[in-house]
């Protein structure tokens, strides 16, 4: 493995800003650090750069023990998320300060920038200073020059979070093609969902600073391991029922609760996708009210109201909303597909979550 975390904390007096996380990356992998803030994903960052010293536990990178290695004898690309760059400096000298600190010779540091230069696309920009640039390039700046001593990780701290929407898609698709070209061991750290799933070969998830769940994009979003993973990646619909005769209740909708018992509260979540919508108030057991239609280009999100109330959210592809001939304003007939019991009364969580899969038209049986 490339880089390997033992039984990492890390303290600050009191407070307890990491506990217990171990985990691997392995060589070549894009890994990507989710949570909210305070949650302890920068700190694991610092710690692999040598910013901070871990108060138990081993940093391994590449079978060496790195805890008492100094930051620069690491080899280690580090990119902040304000740039860093030296404002004093072009963007040659920029790219070019970490091979003039090792004693690179002038005729390789030369080669290297313009090497660089020409991967990152900053072509004819080396004379100009960074305030000359578009944050793109800045970013793409800061990140050649992580790269340009050839370090063996490269640390990525909320790479694109000074950046706008649009120049942040664009850095992300870069970013994916860069690490194809050049397969150097990359951690970054983002609170953006999208950011991660879109970006990461695996999502570390990260909460009060114990790591809740490691894996694929696909794999955190469709099996989260408990309810906070299961609520912090992606939309969830939550509904907090009570069981009755054998069945769990909200309002209008049932869903079955078999050896769950009588008065018990459950906690259940299901995905927008979940959801699914017929023009036949025939076809399935429940109705609502198509109360509210946002566009998000390709998909179209959907709030429902059920007759008693209840707010249901769904998504839908733009095609199938045409083919099914729905409007703002229309009753529709409605089921969910799948959801997932994500606590019951006296469960300690986080808890593991559960998935339920709805072969029959939803309310048969119960």
């Amino acid at each position: 493995m490339s880089i390997e975390l033992k039984n990492i904390s890390k303290r600050f007096g009191e407070v307890v800003a990491v506990d217990d996380v171990s985990l691997t990356v392995a060589e070549g992998e894009l890994v990507a650090l989710l949570g909210p803030s305070g949650g302890g994903k920068t700190t694991v960052l610092r710690m692999i750069a040598g910013l901070e010293v871990p108060t138990e536990g081993d940093i391994v990178i590449r079978g060496q023990r790195m805890n008492d290695v100094p930051v620069q004898q690491r080899n280690i690309g580090f990119v902040f998320q304000g740039y860093a760059l030296f404002k004093t400096m072009s963007v040659f000298d920029n790219i070019a300060f970490g091979l003039k600190i090792k004693k690179w010779k002038k005729a390789d540091i030369a080669d290297r920038v313009a090497e660089l230069l020409k991967l990152f696309g900053l072509d004819g920009l080396g004379k100009r200073y960074p305030h000359q640039l578009s944050g793109g390039q800045r970013q793409r700046v800061a990140i050649a020059r992580a790269l340009a001593p050839k370090p063996s990780v490269l640390l990525l701290d909320e790479p694109f979070g000074a950046v706008d929407a649009k120049i942040r898609q664009e850095l992300r698709d870069w970013l994916v093609h860069l690490h194809d070209e050049l397969n150097v061991t990359t951690v970054f750290v983002t609170h953006d969902q999208e950011e991660a799933m879109e970006v990461s070969n695996r999502i570390v998830i990260f909460s009060r600073g114990r790591l809740e769940q490691i894996g694929a994009p696909r794999e955190v979003y469709e099996q989260p391991r408990n309810e906070f993973v299961a609520r912090f990646i992606g939309v969830l619909n939550i509904l907090e029922l009570r069981v009755e005769n054998g069945v769990a209740r909200l309002h209008e909708l049932a869903f079955p609760a078999h050896g769950v018992a009588e008065g018990q509260r459950l906690r259940i979540g299901f995905r927008p996708y979940a959801v699914q919508l017929s023009p036949n108030l025939g076809e399935y057991r429940y109705r609502a009210t198509i109360k509210h239609v946002y566009f998000l280009g390709v998909l179209l999100r959907l709030e429902l109201e059920t007759p008693s109330g209840l707010v249901l959210r769904t998504r839908i592809t733009k095609d199938e909303f045409t083919r099914l001939k729905l409007a703002q304003g229309d009753t529709v007939s409605f089921q969910i597909r799948e959801y997932r019991v994500l606590s019951r009364d006296g469960d300690s969580l986080p808890v593991e979550v559960s998935a339920v899969h709805q072969t029959v038209p939803f309310g048969e049986g119960i």
